[in-house]
């Protein structure tokens, strides 16, 4: 598996209209666009800094994925993710040093890319996501 580098790091918020503005008119990042990934149950929200970006993640239900990192946890850094080369064969690889998986095949995700997650189980607490652009 080859790790290209970190892709970005996802932060979980309960109104994305207003952490934008920290990103923007306070930090001073340009905003790089949003989507809404219905699948995840997210809308989310890019903000490029050097080689990686700032995710802002914001449930778009309250069964979804992120609202339910909310209740738990409360807003904050909810997973980083690495750009690898291949995601299905760092998966494997994966797998088989024993890592517990989430994803056991990519998905979709923000910007077209490929995702999948590792259990935080298996890497000390953090979620970490893998990504193929």
């Amino acid at each position: 598996m080859k790790i290209l580098k970190v892709d970005h790091i996802g932060i979980a918020v309960n109104n994305i209209e207003q952490a934008k503005a920290l990103y923007t008119d306070i930090l001073g990042i340009p905003h790089a666009g949003s989507e809404t990934v219905a699948e995840q149950k997210v809308t989310t929200a890019f903000f490029p800094v050097g080689e990686a970006e700032v995710e802002l993640l914001e449930s778009t239900a309250p069964d979804g994925p992120i609202a339910k990192f909310i209740e738990s946890k409360g807003q904050g850094i909810q997973h980083i993710a690495f750009r690898v080369e291949n995601i299905e064969q760092a998966l494997e690889e994966l797998k088989a040093k024993g890592v517990r998986l989430i994803d056991e095949k990519p998905r979709r995700g923000a910007g077209g890319a490929k995702i999948a997650f590792l259990h935080p189980k298996s890497t000390f607490g953090v979620l970490v996501e893998l990504s193929e652009r």
